[in-house]
């Protein structure tokens, strides 16, 4: 994927880049990238956010049907992984808008690849306070 592409035209390579034959990490790195990108570019290009999340859940999908794509091990079951940028940022991004409950799902999914442990704690923390509240204010 060309460093130029951006955009409308970045979103174009992406999906030409996921239809040719590749390897699984190929497709991780096309859309790890992509993702990067997206969230570089989110200010001028309106659509980037919402195809971020498309891009994020597609590596996720794809982390946990080839795990051994984000592995070190070269063995069939892998047990120590790369960071990933892709996922936790979706999760953020989903916490910033409110979206606890579905960035919480996407964290517990990453802790199968030793990451989001952090992030589970801190949202479940927030939904347990959000649940709290609600119940305080329903009350009064």
């Amino acid at each position: 994927m060309p460093v130029e592409a951006s955009g409308a035209g970045l979103v174009s390579r992406v999906w030409e880049a996921l239809e040719l034959p590749g390897e699984a990490m190929d497709y991780h790195f096309v859309l790890q990238g992509a993702v990067d990108r997206l969230w570089s570019g989110r200010r001028s290009y309106s659509d980037g956010l919402e195809l971020l999340e498309v891009f994020a859940l597609l590596d996720l999908e794809l982390m946990e049907a080839a795990p051994q794509v984000v592995s070190f091990d070269t063995g069939s079951v892998p047990t120590s992984f790369v960071h990933v940028t892709s996922v936790p940022r979706l999760v953020m991004l989903l916490e910033r808008e409110g979206a606890f409950a579905d960035a919480l799902e996407l964290a517990r999914r990453l802790v199968r690849f030793d990451q989001g442990e952090d992030a589970v704690g801190r949202l479940s923390e927030k939904i347990g306070a959000l649940a709290a509240e609600s119940t305080v204010g329903g009350t009064a």
